[in-house]
């Protein structure tokens, strides 16, 4: 018969109570006062497993992180890093960089059983389980870095490598991975794992499109800060200080899944002539071989595609129009509220349908505008810890007036910001100069961890590629001679020239302190 976990009821509440208060000292603590939570204490410590209490490395690394990101901040400096899947390659960064980045692409295209494009498709334990390789390596090579230091005398010790390989590590959680129970075994998995910080985004599953010329597919407000919520939420059950980066993708989004959250019924795009729906048109334009961005884009025409605010401006006077926004500006308006204020302003009836120009997926067309990435980052920003934009093309107007107007509500907020791969800041109307000094400038807003997150398939791959090119010119003397012999050359060894960095004297101290022996200090004793 198995024993009672409290001796009666009395017992239960006295640590239901505890409990409780502890989470409420927690989230007064520097590193979690900032975030504002929907739910409370009480609620988190019901889904605790109380008095059981486990600590995470997660969390050690995460307030490591949160006080390197602060004191950028603070000092108007940043962090560059670039995507890594590879624990050795790790490890030869731990000298320059202070963070490591896991991308969920490039761990789908190079770690997953059956590789694939930035679908966000594999499996939603892969991420995690790279990140876990990753850290136990940067734990390995810390215990290797110890002992065989504290085998020398200070004297020593001074000619040595003294790395700090416990580099935090950010990693892509795309959209969370499903439901709201999907979301919350992600996250477990990456407090798990060992992460520091991870990231969700407002895209929608299974939407992702990159050779047909379309935009992205974001999911409504509602649905994006449900996901950032159930985080936050897991985060709080374990008890973990991981930390939370908001990713909004709506930057040049061009569809939306759902109208359901009126927040983004301004952004909704309708047809303004009422002519068959796009779908209808698709369906045709196969049977006669047009294209589909060409059959969109005569339907879009066709169809006067518009927001219902940009059809309301085009049937008032400048008069009737102003008092209309400022009515439906002043408070959160959905679509049939915006209907009745300009039918009572303008005394008709304004044709503007959302349904006609769904896409035969179901999409809505979306009018991206950097207000309403504004507007979904500050909603984002309570709950997490750090906020990001993804633009694919650098803007300078966009960059200054997203992190500005984010910053006018969240004085002091911390920013990340990804370099994509096809980044060209001179087309973009950049300088040389301002290109060069482009991470220094924007660290100025804020902008402390930046990542160049595909170093892992455009870096990775020119170098394999221009080594493979090498080998079969110039063969093995070849490769002793420019690789091998530099690769020794530059590797720290010991005052006897033994090289440090590898695992033998780890293995070899295993097996000492089982015989007994002795492995600090300049001699070795038997005990």
């Amino acid at each position: 018969m198995s024993q009672p976990k409290y001796s009666d009821t009395k017992a239960e509440n006295a640590a239901f109570e505890a409990e409780v208060k502890s989470i409420e000292n927690w989230w007064q603590t520097d590193r979690q006062k900032g975030i504002k939570r929907p739910y409370t204490a009480k609620s988190i410590a019901a889904l605790r497993n109380i008095g059981f209490k486990v600590e995470y490395s997660s969390s050690t690394q995460a307030r490591k992180l949160w006080q390197i990101l602060n004191d950028h901040n603070a000092n108007g400096t940043y962090e560059l890093t670039f995507g890594m899947v590879d624990p050795m390659i790790v490890k030869e960064t731990a000298k320059f960089m202070q963070t490591v980045y896991v991308s969920g692409a490039m761990c789908g295209i190079s770690q997953a059983s059956w590789p694939g494009e930035d679908h966000a498709d594999y499996p939603a334990d892969l991420v995690p389980s790279v990140v876990k390789r990753i850290f136990n390596t940067q734990l390995f090579q810390d215990q290797r870095q110890t002992q065989l230091r504290m085998r020398f005398d200070e004297k020593d010790r001074e000619g040595l490598e003294c790395i700090d390989y416990l580099q935090p590590i950010v990693a892509d959680a795309d959209m969370g991975f499903g439901t709201l129970t999907g979301c919350m075994k992600a996250a477990r998995s990456f407090v798990e794992s060992g992460v520091a910080m991870i990231h969700i985004d407002d895209l929608a599953m299974g939407l992702k499109k990159f050779t047909n010329g379309e935009g992205r597919t974001i999911v409504p407000t509602s649905e994006y800060l449900s996901r950032l919520t159930t985080i936050r939420m897991t985060f709080d059950v374990m008890g973990a200080d991981t930390m939370l980066l908001c990713r909004c993708d709506s930057d040049n989004a061009e569809f939306i899944t759902s109208v359901l959250d009126p927040r983004d019924h301004p952004y909704v795009l309708g047809a303004t002539t009422l002519i068959k729906p796009f779908n209808f048109a698709v369906e045709e334009g196969k049977s006669i071989g047009k294209s589909y961005l060409n059959v969109k884009k005569e339907w879009k025409a066709s169809a006067g595609v518009m927001t219902f605010d940009d059809a309301v401006k085009q049937k008032a006077t400048p008069e009737q129009f102003s008092a209309y926004l400022a009515e439906v500006t002043a408070k959160i308006t959905p679509l049939m509220e915006r209907r009745n204020i300009s039918k009572r302003i303008l005394v008709e009836d304004i044709v503007w349908d959302w349904e006609l120009p769904r896409t035969p997926l179901g999409q809505y067309m979306w009018q991206w505008s950097t207000k309403a990435v504004i507007e979904r980052a500050i909603l984002a920003a309570p709950l997490g810890d750090v906020t990001w934009s993804r633009q694919d093309k650098p803007n300078k107007k966009d960059m200054f007036e997203f992190h500005s107007e984010v910053r006018k509500v969240f004085p002091n907020r911390l920013f990340g910001f990804g370099y994509m791969g096809a980044y060209d800041f001179l087309k973009a109307g950049y300088t040389q100069e301002e290109f060069e000094s482009f991470p220094a400038d924007i660290a100025k807003m804020g902008v402390v961890w930046q990542v160049q997150p595909v170093w892992n398939t455009q870096g990775l791959s020119l170098h394999a590629r221009q080594f493979a090119s090498r080998f079969k010119e110039m063969g093995i003397a070849g490769y002793t001679r420019e690789v091998s012999k530099p690769a020794i050359a530059g590797m720290a060894t010991d005052k006897y020239g033994k090289p440090t960095a590898r695992g033998g004297y780890l293995a070899d101290a295993f097996f000492d302190v089982v015989a007994g022996v002795e492995i600090t200090g300049t001699e070795a004793t038997t005990s």
